[in-house]
């Protein structure tokens, strides 16, 4: 910590409990106490009751959260293995095309996540391929939004990468094959690790463009979240909120582990 004395100390917590709390902590702890609340008609919750979660974590709401997982593993397999095979290659380019790179891999993310979402179903409306209507159209479209921050934290960490260990294994005979895989990507294992959490996490709340494209038989967890706040269930849109970060932490804990375990090696 920069702070040394204990005045500062105290103060640098102060500040950063009045900054956290009303602007992370309580919003998070609103929905938490509306997922158990029976009624709230004045400043805090009245009544007690778990029925809220019974409707969400069973029937269409748990079919949405396995929709909402697939989802999100795909999207981010796909996202870490294109986004780090383009952050390897643009290491290998000249300044003029990784700048290029770098901007066609970040476009999807200076516009709005709905002009994502429509580019994706005027595209694949139409021979010769048709997703519209498909779970893969939805899998394809958080690919393209995710995955450009799979590029951005692979290429980052490329270039903190000691170039001596690329260079004793060159020297020895290796292949360039033999190299990349046995050399490079182990030392990018906790940037791959952390880049795929991101991607998941990011994956999970994406609405604006799911909205656009998701079909019938395949209704993520936030369209859900807002069909049922849309229809007046507020008390249980947010329990269904709970289990969706409650999946999410659970699957980004998982990974924190792997990551862990990638850095001490």
């Amino acid at each position: 910590m920069l702070v040394h004395s204990r005045k500062g100390k105290l103060a640098t917590w102060a500040l950063f409990l009045v900054l956290f709390l009303p602007l992370f902590a309580l919003p998070l702890l609103v929905i938490l106490a509306a997922s158990f609340s029976a009624h709230w008609s004045g400043a805090f919750p009245s009544g007690f009751t778990t029925g809220h979660y019974e409707a969400a974590t069973r029937g269409e709401s748990l079919t949405a959260l396995t929709t909402s997982l697939v989802t999100a593993v795909s999207a981010s397999l796909l996202a870490l293995a294109v986004g780090s095979w383009a952050a390897l290659a643009a290491a290998s380019l000249k300044n003029g095309g990784k700048r290029v790179l770098d901007t066609l891999f970040m476009l999807p993310v200076a516009v709005p996540s709905v002009v994502v979402g429509l580019a994706v179903l005027v595209a694949f409306s139409k021979p010769p391929m048709i997703l519209n209507g498909t779970r893969w159209i939805v899998i394809l479209a958080h690919t393209i939004l995710v995955t450009a921050f799979a590029y951005q934290s692979v290429s980052a960490a490329i270039v903190r990468l000691d170039p001596a260990y690329e260079q004793a294994a060159a020297s020895l005979g290796a292949r360039p094959s033999y190299v990349l895989w046995k050399v490079k990507l182990p030392l990018l294992l906790p940037s791959l690790n952390a880049a795929a959490g991101l991607c998941f996490a990011l994956s999970m709340g994406e609405l604006s463009a799911t909205m656009m494209l998701y079909p019938p038989d395949w209704l993520p967890l936030p369209v859900q979240i807002y069909a049922a706040t849309d229809r007046g269930s507020l008390f249980t849109g947010a329990a269904v909120a709970v289990v969706l970060m409650a999946a999410t932490l659970l699957v980004l804990f998982g990974v924190s582990r792997v990551r862990t375990r990638a850095s001490y090696r």
